[in-house]
């Protein structure tokens, strides 16, 4: 009772502490002294901010004690950051540099707390809701494509699959506000379930970030970030509404949020669909139509103890299924309407300008329900964050019953996450933190007719420990984690259904005679991993980094158990169930210059990866490709094979600043994988590479700011973009499991400006962007479209599907 009485004493005084606790100041330009006001200052920790009012003053109250990265962003300043200490009334002022090039962002990505980019020892790089309005993209994944060491794998415009530095699925980790999303990513062709205008900002760690994550973040992490809540005392919102040429894409969304004594709420709904794209070589590409919707809530509350924040979210897409089969002679698409498919007739120009679902398409429905908290205690914190996921992803690829809800693939997967933290008090700019992470995963594939995959559980879970020393310019982290996974597969036999003919699963006394395609089987993975980094910043000019780190990454249930057709890929897919887990040992090394006119940077990375798993095409004996049928199809067939490989690779960046308004920026990204699986004799040109290496990439950008003291527009700019591909010819062409590529030149263009009414506030932004313009004909190496031929010879000389054609887009966004 003593003891009950005392925690509950401490608990009151610790609270009436909190409650003392603020941070005010004052914003002003560093040159005219002259108060920023109406600007943002955040303490991302907190998830909270504030706008300055009309004299540049702002004011947190009600802070926990603790030492804060307080970060201020105003236009035409760059991102100011800096580390605050609240005890008690704090008040600090601050002077924004409208002429630094310094890269103070700060991020919350990968590490314990929020941090500066500069002082963090991993590779991470920010996209801001700036770049993402300002690049013309056709999802969320293809708005970061072009930062330097990170590709896509592509299906079409809507289907795209985060790539760093040469590796990609499920390697990557995909959070949303930090949280893992959970769906089927086991499969190539399947999107992350995401509202693409509910992105704010993107944080991406390139290298192994398995220490905070576990499994699955063996290459890096990717943080989509939601909009969000108003700054305290305010109602704001956004409608953005969008029209896309080449695939006729309409998209629009609606934002409204509000924050007031510390409840905040907000809600956002999103629509886009879109024809079949084209290109100059095929035309409109049959099956690549979409039809998206998507919408979240959410509604949180900031007090003296920390905060509590409840988000709803929900995802429903339509996606068509293309297949790529053509006419033999004319080239033109032609389209299965028979379960026999025996004759193919060619699709008509109104099917393919058609914004109405083909039969065979898919339905991706995704749930998630997240909570997020953190809670203050003296010097110390834990947070404590919950959530639930379900994914329902069908494949209808039954041509004659369209309308009888009769999927081919049908996957249920529930997932329930937990990732739990303790930050203990720092001592001496020491800081420790102490944290608990995983899921439990259920996923059910019997509601189908077709079965590439069992129905299994899955147990994760991670324990770590972090570490973190600020010496002054030398700041120096690291730590140790230990992962379990165990998976349990059903077993699984089907039958021939009298009525409709499709495989249905049975139990009991009707497995007698029936096919069984899984048996019962168990399996789990451990593994430990760590990391250890520094970042050192010798002047105001220079910083180099370092940083070691050892991945880990369980497979997945397609690679030990897969055996079948997937509706998707069009191919027969095998497992191994003796794999064992991928380790990776990475070594980054990075530098970095900043002045007032130049940010240059350089990032070296070596990357050995043991018990690497990837797909390889199996020949027959007699030398040509090993076929399996399914029903009364034959399909290639591919098996996950596992060896050890060595990956490497330079990222760099320079942009030039010599003039106020005029931007030059320019990066590259070269990546090199050895195979190290086939030793002595079985070692050949066609085996000795890595599948799936993104080529040599240079883009270079030119943009110029417009009359900058207008009062009529707001940022006004124009920007002439060139996207350099190097051809790739170090492909794993082994049994014909990977093709070379051609390289290409793509040019980009685009313009905006924001319109201001006569009190000088922005009413409307309006933007015109352009890719490829000069409608250049090309093959992503990634893009999966390109091997989506059945004939070894073409006509027009043209095996595959190209990319997307030129594309211009027209963007209004109306905040208020």
């Amino acid at each position: 009772m003593k003891l009950i009485i005392s925690t509950v004493v401490l608990l009151c005084a610790t609270q009436y502490l909190c409650a003392q606790n603020s941070l005010s100041g004052k914003v002003t330009d560093k040159d005219t002294k002259k108060p920023l006001t109406f600007i943002t200052v955040s303490i991302p920790d907190l998830h909270t901010s504030v706008l300055t009012d009309s004299t540049g003053h702002f004011t947190f109250n009600r802070i926990p004690s603790a030492s804060y990265e307080i970060q201020i962003s105003a236009v035409g300043y760059k991102i100011f950051s800096k580390v605050i200490q609240i005890n008690g009334s704090v008040s600090v002022n601050f002077e924004l540099d409208k002429s630094s090039m310094e890269l103070t962002e700060v991020v919350v990505t990968g590490s314990s707390k929020a941090t500066q980019i500069k002082k963090s020892p991993l590779p991470i790089i920010a996209v801001n809701k700036a770049y993402l309005t300002t690049n013309l993209s056709t999802n969320v994944i293809d708005a970061i494509a072009k930062i330097p060491g990170v590709s896509a794998v592509t299906t079409g415009p809507n289907v795209s699959k985060p790539y760093i530095r040469g590796l990609g699925f499920n390697r990557i980790l995909t959070l949303y506000d930090g949280m893992r999303q959970e769906g089927q990513q086991w499969g190539d062709e399947h999107g992350i379930e995401m509202d693409n205008y509910g992105v704010d900002r993107i944080e991406v760690v390139k290298g192994p970030a398995s220490l905070m994550y576990g499994s699955d973040a063996l290459a890096g992490v990717i943080n989509l970030i939601p909009s969000q809540p108003a700054p305290n005392g305010k109602i704001a919102g956004a409608v953005t509404t969008e029209y896309q040429t080449n695939n006729g894409m309409y998209g629009g969304s609606a934002f409204l949020t509000g924050n007031k004594n510390g409840f905040e709420w907000g809600g956002r709904i999103s629509k886009r669909m879109a024809k079949d794209f084209k290109n100059s070589i095929d035309g409109r590409v049959y099956n690549t139509a979409f039809n998206e919707t998507a919408g979240s809530a959410f509604a949180g509350l900031h007090k003296k103890w920390g905060f509590s924040h409840l988000s709803l979210s929900i995802y429903d897409n339509l996606q068509e299924i293309p297949d790529g089969s053509r006419d033999s002679l004319t080239r033109q698409f032609t389209k299965q309407i028979t379960e026999e498919d025996l004759l193919r007739p060619i699709v008509t120009n109104s099917e393919l300008n058609s914004y109405n679902m083909s039969v065979l398409h898919q339905r991706v429905q995704h749930y998630r329900a997240f909570s997020k908290n953190s809670f203050f205690f003296g010097d110390s914190r834990l947070d404590a964050n919950f959530g639930f996921q379900r994914s329902v992803r069908r494949e209808f690829s039954h041509p004659e019953v369209p309308y009888q809800n009769v999927a081919g693939l049908d996957l249920q997967l529930n997932t329930f996450n937990y990732d739990v933290k303790y930050f203990l008090p720092e001592f001496n700019k020491w800081a420790v933190a102490v944290g608990v992470n995983g899921m439990f995963q259920s996923n059910n594939v019997t509601s189908g007719t077709e079965f590439v995959i069992p129905s299994y559980n899955q147990f994760d879970f991670g324990g770590f420990a972090t570490i973190k020393k600020d010496f002054g310019n030398l700041n120096v982290s690291g730590g140790l984690r230990y992962d379990y996974r165990k998976i349990t597969n059903d077993e699984l036999y089907t039958k021939s259904n009298a009525t409709s003919g499709f495989d249905q699963p049975v139990t009991g006394v009707d497995t007698v005679g029936a096919n069984k395609l899984f048996s019962n089987y168990s399996t789990n993975f451990k593994g430990v991993t760590g990391s250890i980094g520094l970042s050192y910043s010798v002047d105001k000019n220079w910083a180099v980094k370092f940083n070691f780190a050892r991945g880990y990454r369980a497979p997945n249930i397609s690679e030990i158990s897969a055996n079948g057709v997937h509706p998707g890929t069009g191919f027969y897919q095998i497992g191994n169930a003796q794999f064992k887990p991928e380790f990776s040992n990475q070594v980054d090394i990075g530098a970095s210059y900043t002045s007032s006119t130049i940010n240059a940077g350089a990032s070296l990375f070596i990357n050995q990866i043991d018990n690497y798993i990837y797909n390889e095409r199996l020949l027959s004996a007699a030398g040509g490709d090993s076929l399996s049928a399914s029903g009364v199809q034959v399909y290639p067939t591919y098996k996950f094979k596992s060896g050890k490989v060595l990956l490497y690779g330079v990222e760099g960046n320079i942009d030039f600043h010599i003039i106020k308004p005029l931007h030059f920026d320019n990066s590259v990204s070269l990546i090199y994988g050895d195979n190290k699986s086939f030793i002595g004799a079985e070692k050949r040109d066609d085996n000795k590479y890595v599948p799936l290496i993104p080529p040599f990439r240079y883009i270079s950008e030119l943009r110029y700011d417009l009359a900058q003291n207008s009062k009529c527009l707001n940022e006004p700019f124009i920007k002439l973009q060139v996207q350099y591909t190097a051809a790739q010819n170090r492909v794993f062409s082994y049994d014909n499991t990977e093709t070379a590529t051609q390289g290409y030149t793509l040019i980009n263009i685009g313009a905006g400006t924001g319109f201001k009414n006569k009190a000088g506030k922005t009413v409307l932004n309006v933007y015109v962007l352009a890719n490829n313009v000069f409608d250049v004909a090309f093959q992503n190496h990634l893009s999966r479209l390109k091997y989506f031929e059945q004939y070894s010879a073409s006509p027009n000389g043209h095996l595959g599907i190209y990319n997307v054609g030129r594309n211009i887009s027209l963007k209004l966004v109306k905040d208020f």
